[in-house]
């Protein structure tokens, strides 16, 4: 609407005109989405959830099947706490904390599994480690320390 006058803008769908009914369908319909975008929103259950009350680490204990949630906790943690100047240093410093989490998930995998899974796991802490000494020069390089 421009100034209380409904504005005809003309379009196609399937290579044809859209009629006067599809418009009415399509204008009940938006009106129908506006209308139950309210409750909608409502039923994702996540508004008004206390997340940093909860107990997050009960949800991440330890199994034989799943050794790794206090690994990810931590990583996790370290994450959110590494923090630059700007954007891309935090990136940098969040990407070696991320890193380092995956070398500590990937040496409890050395201590829990065989074979083909170990050499994986032994694979992965050398490239994240690689991966952290070329992120720690990207922060000397900045003029940064590196972590």
């Amino acid at each position: 609407m421009r100034g209380g006058v409904l504005v005809h803008v003309p379009f196609r769908i399937g290579g044809g005109n859209v009629e006067k009914s599809d418009m009415k369908t399509i204008a009940i319909m938006t009106a129908a989405l506006f209308a139950a975008a309210p409750a909608l929103a409502q039923q994702t259950g996540h508004q008004g959830m206390d997340h940093q009350g909860m107990n997050h680490a009960g949800m991440m204990q330890p199994s034989a099947a799943n050794p790794y949630g206090p690994d990810m906790m931590k990583m996790h943690e370290r994450m959110m706490a590494a923090k630059g100047a700007d954007a891309g240093e935090t990136w940098i410093r969040q990407m070696i904390e991320h890193h380092r989490g995956a070398i500590t998930m990937s040496q409890t995998a050395l201590r829990s599994t065989r074979n083909e899974i170990r050499r994986e796991a032994q694979k992965t802490i050398d490239s994240q480690n690689r991966e952290i000494a070329t992120l720690n020069a990207m922060l000397r390089k900045m003029g940064k320390n590196p972590q």
